[in-house]
């Protein structure tokens, strides 16, 4: 009995020290209290930056997409110029030489001008 007389002692003087604004005790206390309206503020402000993130990735993800048809498109007329000169050249009986050579004369020509 006389044990529990002391815990209780104990803990009644720390309680007292603990509403003391002026004692000296460094206890240690958990974090800041936030109010509703700032936690609320930050959810919102963490929405916004959710969602600021989801727009950009979705942009990248339409510009990568953009590229990609770009670079089908370019290929498809590189191939069908190529399908079209050996062509061309089949109809006229030029050799791939002769064509360079005259691709460089041409390419000459539109330098001097």
């Amino acid at each position: 009995m006389r044990r529990f007389r002391e815990l209780d002692d104990a803990f009644s003087e720390a309680l007292r020290q603990l509403d003391d604004p002026d004692n000296s005790l460094d206890i240690p206390t958990g974090p800041p209290v936030r109010s509703l309206a700032t936690l609320e503020r930050e959810e919102q402000e963490e929405r916004k930056v959710g969602q600021q993130a989801q727009q950009e990735r979705q942009q990248l993800e339409q510009q990568r997409q953009e590229r990609q048809r770009q670079e089908a498109r370019e290929k498809a007329l590189e191939l069908e110029f190529e399908r079209r000169l050996h062509e061309l050249m089949g109809d006229y009986a030029q050799s791939a030489e002769s064509v360079s050579r005259l691709l460089v004369s041409l390419e000459s020509r539109e330098s001097v001008d």
